[in-house]
């Protein structure tokens, strides 16, 4: 069995647009699990957004995040989702 430290982040490319509001979805329980409710509330109302809104607040999230090495995963999963924004019709 794997532990967390041989894990690793899957490189996915091609999200489209309901993937990445998933994932974006998912963040904002991730975060709201882990009592982080600004993170949490960055990520309100996201469905249907505007990629560079979508942007700004994926950006802004991994600021915040920056200095929180103990929420890596949830900072993993943001930073696939701005792979992947070029992919946002």
């Amino acid at each position: 069995m794997a532990t967390d430290e041989e894990n690793t982040l899957k490189l996915v490319t091609n999200l489209d647009r309901p993937a990445i509001e998933g994932k974006l979805a998912q963040v904002r329980t991730d975060a709201q699990s882990a009592n982080l409710k600004e993170l949490a509330d960055m990520f309100n109302g996201v469905e249907g957004m505007p990629r560079a809104q979508i942007e700004t607040k994926v950006k802004n999230a991994l600021r915040w995040l920056a200095d929180k090495p103990q929420h890596n995963r949830i900072a993993s999963q943001l930073e696939l989702v701005g792979l992947n924004l070029k992919n946002l019709k």
